[in-house]
């Protein structure tokens, strides 16, 4: 049965498997759109698997503010052609995955439409990959930023980052470079889509149950 708490989270782009697994347990889902905007997060970056290791793929930004931008007001740089290169590093790492085709022409459609405002496209994105794996929930955003939210919220906003690993056991599933680097927990999302297709949300809701106290 799915919880009826409220769960508070930052945008991510293209969130690791974490990140949707928290999804998975929550009655609705609240984005922080009035945060100042943190480096090296997963608001703007996010992890596959390649032929030669792990690599984080970055959505490159302009601060409008400088240090004081909100999320809200985080644009997308136009002066660097990263959509072309994150494609092509997608393409590479994934086209042999069994459901790569499947989902391609859901997802490349990122790559090749102008992108404005981060975390527009951080919500179309997440937006894209909840219908794809079969999650009702829907994504609201904050309407003032909230130091210690109450009542039935739960604050994930700094759990997810690149530089920690929460403490969530992720079964094994094949990937296509598990025989040369060993199988490789909590990547993107798109990680568990291409390898897993529709199996995918069953997963994130395995996952889920694994969470410990701290995380739900």
């Amino acid at each position: 049965m799915q919880s009826t708490h409220t769960l508070l989270l930052s945008t991510a782009c293209f969130g690791p498997a974490s990140y949707f697994a928290a999804i998975a347990g929550a009655g609705e889902v609240l984005i922080e759109a009035n945060e100042t905007y943190p480096k090296q997060t997963w608001r703007n970056r996010y992890r596959i698997a390649t032929a030669n290791g792990l690599l984080d793929l970055s959505v490159p930004v302009v601060k409008v503010n400088g240090n004081h931008t909100k999320i809200s007001e985080i644009l997308i740089s136009e002066h660097e052609d990263w959509q072309k290169l994150h494609w092509r590093a997608i393409e590479s790492a994934y086209k042999h995955a069994p459901f790569f085709m499947y989902y391609e022409d859901a997802i490349k459609p990122f790559y090749e439409e102008k992108q404005s405002g981060l975390l527009e496209f951080n919500l179309a994105v997440t937006k894209t990959i909840l219908k794809l794996i079969g999650f009702s929930v829907e994504q609201k955003l904050t309407e003032s930023y909230d130091h210690k939210p109450g009542g039935n919220i739960t604050d994930l906003r700094t759990t997810f980052s690149p530089k920690k690993e929460p403490e969530i056991n992720f079964p094994r599933y094949l990937q296509v470079f598990e025989e040369r680097h060993e199988f490789q927990p909590n990547l993107s999302i798109l990680d568990l889509l291409f390898n897993l297709g529709p199996e995918t949300g069953q997963y994130l809701r395995e996952v889920a149950e694994g969470f410990n106290e701290n995380i739900r």
